[in-house]
Protein backbone atom coordinates (compact mmCIF):
# COMPACT_ATOMS: atom_id res chain seq x y z
CA UNK A 1 0.00 0.00 0.00
CA UNK A 2 1.07 3.51 -0.47
CA UNK A 3 1.82 6.04 1.27
CA UNK A 4 -0.54 8.68 2.12
CA UNK A 5 1.27 12.10 1.12
CA UNK A 6 0.05 15.41 1.27
CA UNK A 7 -1.63 16.40 -2.35
CA UNK A 8 -3.71 18.74 -4.25
CA UNK A 9 -6.68 17.64 -6.23
CA UNK A 10 -9.73 18.23 -7.63
CA UNK A 11 -12.88 17.66 -6.05
CA UNK A 12 -15.99 15.87 -7.43
CA UNK A 13 -19.28 16.35 -5.37
CA UNK A 14 -22.18 13.86 -4.98
CA UNK A 15 -24.57 15.58 -3.21
CA UNK A 16 -26.48 12.07 -2.27
CA UNK A 17 -27.82 10.47 1.17
CA UNK A 18 -27.05 7.09 2.07
CA UNK A 19 -25.29 6.22 -0.92
CA UNK A 20 -24.89 2.35 -0.59
CA UNK A 21 -22.07 -0.22 -1.57
CA UNK A 22 -24.21 -1.49 -4.50
CA UNK A 23 -24.26 2.13 -6.16
CA UNK A 24 -20.82 2.19 -5.52
CA UNK A 25 -19.76 -1.46 -6.88
CA UNK A 26 -23.33 -3.33 -8.33
CA UNK A 27 -23.26 -7.01 -7.36
CA UNK A 28 -22.12 -8.49 -11.11
CA UNK A 29 -18.85 -7.21 -10.05
CA UNK A 30 -18.18 -9.11 -7.08
CA UNK A 31 -16.81 -11.81 -8.91
CA UNK A 32 -13.63 -10.74 -9.39
CA UNK A 33 -11.42 -10.54 -6.23
CA UNK A 34 -8.52 -8.70 -7.63
CA UNK A 35 -8.14 -5.43 -5.77
CA UNK A 36 -7.54 -3.78 -9.50
CA UNK A 37 -9.72 -2.86 -12.59
CA UNK A 38 -12.96 -1.89 -10.88
CA UNK A 39 -12.56 1.57 -11.51
CA UNK A 40 -14.74 1.65 -14.55
CA UNK A 41 -17.29 0.10 -12.70
CA UNK A 42 -17.32 2.53 -10.37
CA UNK A 43 -21.29 3.89 -9.69
CA UNK A 44 -21.89 1.64 -12.77
CA UNK A 45 -25.54 2.62 -12.58
CA UNK A 46 -25.57 5.85 -12.47
CA UNK A 47 -22.51 6.49 -14.82
CA UNK A 48 -23.66 4.25 -17.82
CA UNK A 49 -27.39 4.24 -20.04
CA UNK A 50 -26.90 0.51 -20.40
CA UNK A 51 -26.24 -2.80 -18.25
CA UNK A 52 -22.68 -3.82 -17.91
CA UNK A 53 -20.72 -6.65 -16.07
CA UNK A 54 -17.50 -8.21 -16.30
CA UNK A 55 -17.58 -9.87 -19.95
CA UNK A 56 -19.04 -6.62 -21.32
CA UNK A 57 -16.63 -4.44 -23.29
CA UNK A 58 -16.64 -1.36 -21.38
CA UNK A 59 -15.51 1.12 -24.46
CA UNK A 60 -19.16 -0.43 -25.87
CA UNK A 61 -21.45 0.84 -23.39
CA UNK A 62 -22.87 4.53 -23.55
CA UNK A 63 -21.85 6.91 -21.24
CA UNK A 64 -24.54 9.10 -18.98
CA UNK A 65 -23.58 12.50 -20.20
CA UNK A 66 -24.76 13.93 -17.12
CA UNK A 67 -23.21 12.13 -14.06
CA UNK A 68 -20.36 14.05 -12.37
CA UNK A 69 -17.41 11.60 -12.84
CA UNK A 70 -18.25 11.72 -16.66
CA UNK A 71 -17.46 15.22 -16.60
CA UNK A 72 -14.10 17.16 -17.36
CA UNK A 73 -12.48 17.91 -14.71
CA UNK A 74 -14.38 15.72 -12.60
CA UNK A 75 -13.40 12.53 -14.60
CA UNK A 76 -9.87 13.15 -12.78
CA UNK A 77 -10.92 13.77 -9.28
CA UNK A 78 -9.35 12.57 -6.75
CA UNK A 79 -11.41 13.67 -3.67
CA UNK A 80 -14.99 13.06 -3.53
CA UNK A 81 -17.23 14.98 -1.56
CA UNK A 82 -20.72 12.94 -0.10
CA UNK A 83 -23.32 13.12 2.21
CA UNK A 84 -24.53 11.39 4.95
CA UNK A 85 -24.19 7.86 5.64
CA UNK A 86 -21.84 7.14 2.38
CA UNK A 87 -21.13 3.23 1.83
CA UNK A 88 -24.00 1.77 3.87
CA UNK A 89 -25.43 -1.57 2.92
CA UNK A 90 -23.23 -4.77 2.12
CA UNK A 91 -19.97 -5.12 3.90
CA UNK A 92 -18.18 -5.83 0.41
CA UNK A 93 -15.19 -4.49 0.40
CA UNK A 94 -15.21 -4.02 -3.77
CA UNK A 95 -16.40 -1.12 -2.64
CA UNK A 96 -13.65 0.89 -1.72
CA UNK A 97 -11.35 -1.40 -4.24
CA UNK A 98 -13.67 0.60 -6.78
CA UNK A 99 -13.22 4.17 -5.29
CA UNK A 100 -9.50 3.53 -4.98
CA UNK A 101 -8.96 2.12 -8.64
CA UNK A 102 -10.70 5.35 -10.11
CA UNK A 103 -7.99 7.61 -8.36
CA UNK A 104 -9.78 8.51 -5.18
CA UNK A 105 -7.58 9.01 -2.25
CA UNK A 106 -10.33 10.47 -0.26
CA UNK A 107 -14.12 10.86 0.82
CA UNK A 108 -15.27 13.21 2.47
CA UNK A 109 -18.71 13.38 4.36
CA UNK A 110 -20.90 14.13 7.44
CA UNK A 111 -20.84 10.45 8.50
CA UNK A 112 -19.58 6.87 6.97
CA UNK A 113 -21.16 3.29 7.38
CA UNK A 114 -18.54 1.34 9.90
CA UNK A 115 -17.60 -1.54 8.23
CA UNK A 116 -16.59 1.14 4.60
CA UNK A 117 -15.22 3.50 7.18
CA UNK A 118 -12.44 0.63 8.11
CA UNK A 119 -12.81 -0.67 4.42
CA UNK A 120 -10.75 2.51 3.53
CA UNK A 121 -7.91 2.55 5.97
CA UNK A 122 -6.94 -0.92 4.75
CA UNK A 123 -6.74 -0.12 1.10
CA UNK A 124 -5.13 3.46 1.48
CA UNK A 125 -8.29 5.42 1.01
CA UNK A 126 -8.99 8.61 3.63
CA UNK A 127 -12.49 9.00 5.05
CA UNK A 128 -12.67 12.54 6.36
CA UNK A 129 -15.79 13.20 8.74
CA UNK A 130 -16.75 17.03 8.62
CA UNK A 131 -19.64 18.73 10.63
CA UNK A 132 -22.86 18.99 8.38
CA UNK A 133 -22.22 22.55 7.82
CA UNK A 134 -18.55 22.31 6.83
CA UNK A 135 -19.88 19.74 4.04
CA UNK A 136 -22.57 22.31 2.83
CA UNK A 137 -19.81 24.74 2.63
CA UNK A 138 -17.88 22.80 0.62
CA UNK A 139 -20.81 22.13 -1.74
CA UNK A 140 -21.59 25.34 -2.08
CA UNK A 141 -17.97 26.22 -2.83
CA UNK A 142 -18.34 23.42 -5.54
CA UNK A 143 -21.32 24.82 -7.61
CA UNK A 144 -19.89 28.02 -7.91
CA UNK A 145 -16.51 26.90 -8.34
CA UNK A 146 -16.41 23.63 -11.32
CA UNK A 147 -12.79 23.41 -10.95
CA UNK A 148 -12.55 23.34 -6.88
CA UNK A 149 -8.90 21.82 -5.48
CA UNK A 150 -8.86 20.72 -1.82
CA UNK A 151 -5.69 20.36 -0.14
CA UNK A 152 -5.42 17.19 2.41
CA UNK A 153 -2.82 17.37 4.91
CA UNK A 154 -3.52 14.07 6.96
CA UNK A 155 -0.41 15.04 9.18
CA UNK A 156 -1.82 18.18 10.29
CA UNK A 157 -5.47 17.43 9.98
CA UNK A 158 -6.33 19.92 7.90
CA UNK A 159 -8.40 20.33 4.43
CA UNK A 160 -7.63 23.86 2.88
CA UNK A 161 -8.44 25.75 -0.55
CA UNK A 162 -4.70 27.12 -2.37
CA UNK A 163 -5.43 30.46 -1.03
CA UNK A 164 -6.67 29.26 2.49
CA UNK A 165 -10.21 31.36 2.22
CA UNK A 166 -11.52 28.06 3.44
CA UNK A 167 -9.86 25.80 6.14
CA UNK A 168 -11.47 22.65 8.33
CA UNK A 169 -9.54 20.64 10.77
CA UNK A 170 -10.99 17.08 10.94
CA UNK A 171 -10.28 14.37 13.62
CA UNK A 172 -8.64 10.87 12.98
CA UNK A 173 -7.68 7.64 15.03
CA UNK A 174 -3.85 7.75 15.73
CA UNK A 175 -3.33 4.21 14.63
CA UNK A 176 -5.23 4.76 11.42
CA UNK A 177 -3.48 7.81 11.05
CA UNK A 178 -0.12 6.16 11.24
CA UNK A 179 -1.27 2.95 9.14
CA UNK A 180 -2.12 5.90 6.11
CA UNK A 181 1.16 7.49 6.28
CA UNK A 182 3.59 4.58 6.42
CA UNK A 183 1.10 2.64 3.66
CA UNK A 184 0.23 -0.04 6.24
CA UNK A 185 -2.02 -2.62 4.85
CA UNK A 186 -2.95 -5.78 7.44
CA UNK A 187 -0.34 -7.48 6.40
CA UNK A 188 2.56 -5.02 6.92
CA UNK A 189 0.82 -4.22 10.29
CA UNK A 190 1.60 -7.83 11.36
CA UNK A 191 4.86 -7.93 9.78
CA UNK A 192 6.36 -5.00 12.22
CA UNK A 193 6.37 -7.73 14.64
CA UNK A 194 7.48 -10.66 12.72
CA UNK A 195 10.64 -10.82 14.93
CA UNK A 196 8.66 -11.29 17.72
CA UNK A 197 6.25 -14.30 15.66
CA UNK A 198 9.36 -16.06 14.90
CA UNK A 199 10.43 -16.10 18.39
CA UNK A 200 7.57 -17.21 19.66
CA UNK A 201 7.41 -20.12 17.00
CA UNK A 202 11.07 -21.37 18.37
CA UNK A 203 9.54 -20.78 22.05
CA UNK A 204 6.96 -23.26 21.09
CA UNK A 205 8.57 -25.59 19.22
CA UNK A 206 10.32 -26.39 22.33
CA UNK A 207 7.77 -26.66 24.57
CA UNK A 208 5.22 -27.92 22.37
CA UNK A 209 7.24 -29.67 19.89
CA UNK A 210 4.32 -31.96 18.30
CA UNK A 211 2.51 -29.08 17.40
CA UNK A 212 4.72 -28.79 14.26
CA UNK A 213 5.55 -32.23 12.78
Amino acid sequence: MKKFKTFTAIVASLNKANVDTDAIIPKQYLKSIKKTGFGPYLFDDWRYLDMGDLETDISSRRLNPDFVLNKSPYNAAQILLADENFGCGSSREHAVWALADFGFKVVIAPSFADIFFNNCFKNGVLPIVLSADEINTIFAKCQKNHNLSLKIDLEKQTISTDNNDMVFNFNIDEAKKHRLLNGLDDIAMILQHSSDIKNYEKQRQKTEPWIFV
